[in-house]
């Protein structure tokens, strides 16, 4: 697999940084402030790596158009009072990209994010040089639609043959697979191994360092 691929698309949330239990803790608080049912950490996992807007529908499919925004403020609310730094990065993350840069691979970001979250995320890690190129849900289509996909491989210059995705969740994977690209998932966040394989990845890692044997 060391000559497979040159670009690889990292997820970001669940993926290359350990926020899923964050995550669903603000999702569950935001629907306490607008009393809504409290969805169970299960549920709550089921919706990370969407855009917050097509999280928060799916999440509560029976909120009225005007009971969503309330929710989705909320819960900016309390996701923004946390900061994730770089000691929230997963074991072995760091190292593992600047040797995939050394070594010659275009790496990339597609994430569910918005533009300013994810800009945040980069500068709080102190990573914003880590990537050629990266995409956030509100300034393309939300997984599990390939257009963030397809946008990065035009974008540099990388066929669908030579492109790789790495996530945790089944919008990953399913995203991977409508841009008919490899994808190989990792059990450190929103999905279990059996809801990874169900998607026919090529492979199901236990933690994303473990692309190093694989690729370095």
């Amino acid at each position: 697999m060391k000559n497979r691929f040159d670009l690889i698309v990292f997820d970001w949330d669940g993926t290359l940084i350990d926020s899923v239990h964050w995550i669903t803790e603000c999702l569950q608080q935001a629907a306490r402030d607008c009393d809504m049912e409290v969805p169970d950490a299960r549920l709550a996992r089921s919706v990370i790596g969407l855009s917050l807007d097509r999280a928060m529908s799916t999440l509560f499919p029976h909120a009225s158009k005007a009971e969503l925004p309330p929710l989705i403020a909320a819960y900016r609310r309390y996701y923004d009072v946390k900061i994730l730094g770089q000691s929230d990065l997963f074991d072995g993350v760091p190292q593992l990209l600047d040797d995939l840069r050394e070594q010659g691979y275009q790496l990339a970001v597609a994430t569910g994010k918005s533009r300013n979250g994810l800009n945040q995320a980069l500068s709080s890690t102190g990573y914003t040089d880590w990537f050629h190129a990266t995409r956030a849900a509100n300034e393309t289509a939300s997984k599990p639609n390939p257009l963030m996909l397809l946008q990065l491989m035009e974008e540099l210059g990388s066929p669908p043959e030579r492109t790789l995705m790495v996530g945790d969740s089944v919008h990953d994977l399913e995203m991977a697979n409508n841009a008919n690209i490899g994808a190989i998932g990792v059990v450190t966040g929103a999905n279990d191994r059996d809801e990874l394989l169900a998607l026919n990845p090529v492979l199901v890692l236990n933690q994303t360092s473990d692309l190093r044997e694989l690729l370095l």
